[in-house]
């Protein structure tokens, strides 16, 4: 599978070759960089528009064979003059100093990268624009200072479809990359999205937390509660490394609130419930069923079940939803309470979207209050 690179790179590269167009005086249409992963990336350069004072030109976002929504966009780099002499050692001051244009956000909210208010570039990125323009810096033997203004044109449009409003990050999509690659899986970027909001949430003073795989339950949680579950941290797939990272944070306490469809497989132990780490559903509920008092005919039925909301009808029809859901809470709670080894208290309520609740462990609504009072 193809790697691509990253926003982070996509902007040193420009920057690069702005600055090369404005010190050396020469077109550039391709440059190369040193991506922190150890692979070079030699990037097309496109746009550019020069002038005595300032060069501006873009390079295009490839994500390789793992595209993300900002593949395809151009990211800009405009680099000017600006007073002072040049130290690298004070990159924000009178060095190469680098700025967020448009299409750029800006950090609102504390715990993440970047302090309040700065544009969302992050410090690696950062660092890799310093030191490619410093490169060209020294070989036009350039002492002077410079800025390097980033922007990204459909940037505001495309943050819509990405965690930053969540994280408080407004008017745009960020700079992103720690390699300067991305490599042709999506796992880690997931992972590293709800670390990277867990931390956020941390910062923000909170001590304990809600987690949801989605959004399936919002209206349910809304009337039921008065739980807006948009407050709540998206976890996926990826219960049991969310209560590792909750635990890593600081977080005293941890509720995890989902739809039977993709909680029951933690009843089973699977606390990565994506359906290539198997599918267990039917036979945990036939199971549950079985232990509450169901039939033979009754657990074939539910082995027969396409979706867990006719396995959910199945047991309501014979009277056993709530032993059988009460059965399944005590599963996924040992397997919680496992995960967590006493680093923090995890608690858990369990809904259909036909049926409503179905079963919540016992301090399930202790814990439920301690989040909407910190909110």
């Amino acid at each position: 599978m193809r790697y691509g690179f990253t926003t982070g790179s996509c902007a040193a590269a420009a920057a690069k070759a702005a600055a090369y167009m404005l010190l050396i005086g020469r077109e550039k249409t391709e440059i190369v960089i040193d991506t922190p992963k150890g692979i070079p990336y030699r990037a097309r350069i496109t746009d550019i528009h020069r002038s005595e004072a300032r060069v501006r030109c873009a390079v295009i976002k490839d994500g390789g064979d793992d595209p993300d929504i900002t593949t395809g966009s151009k990211i800009v780099a405009e680099v000017s003059f600006r007073k002072g002499k040049r130290n690298t050692g004070e990159p924000e001051s009178s060095g190469i100093a680098i700025v967020g244009g448009a299409g750029i956000g800006v950090v609102t909210r504390p715990g993440l990268n970047q302090p309040v208010g700065a544009a969302a570039i992050n410090e690696v990125p950062r660092q890799m624009i310093q030191k490619e323009v410093a490169e060209v810096c020294a070989l036009a033997d350039y002492q002077g200072g410079l800025t390097v203004e980033l922007s990204v044109p459909e940037g505001e449009k495309l943050a819509a479809g990405t965690f930053n409003p969540r994280l408080g990050i407004i008017g745009g999509i960020s700079i992103l990359g720690t390699s300067g690659i991305v490599e042709p899986m999506s796992t880690q970027a997931l992972l590293d999205s709800i670390r990277l909001e867990l931390g956020q949430r941390r910062a923000e003073g909170r001590s304990v937390i809600a987690a949801a795989p989605g959004n399936y339950g919002l209206e349910y949680m809304k009337r039921t509660y008065g739980y807006d579950l948009e407050q709540s941290v998206k976890c996926s797939n990826f219960i049991g490394d969310t209560v590792d990272m909750a635990a890593e944070c600081g977080f005293s306490g941890l509720l995890l609130t989902g739809h039977i469809g993709k909680l029951v497989k933690a009843a089973g132990g699977m606390l990565n419930t994506h359906s290539r780490e198997g599918d267990c559903r039917a036979e945990l509920m036939a199971a549950a069923a079985l232990r509450a008092g169901a039939d033979a005919d009754t657990a074939r039925d539910i082995l027969a079940c396409a979706v867990t909301e006719e396995a959910v009808q199945i047991l309501k029809e014979k009277r056993l939803l709530e032993p059988a859901m009460r059965d399944l809470m005590e599963k996924i709670m040992f397997h919680l309470k496992r995960r967590a080894d006493g680093r923090l208290d995890v608690e858990c309520i369990l809904y259909s979207s036909r049926y409503g609740s179905l079963a919540e462990s016992d301090g399930a609504k202790d814990l439920l209050r301690r989040v909407m009072e910190e909110k």
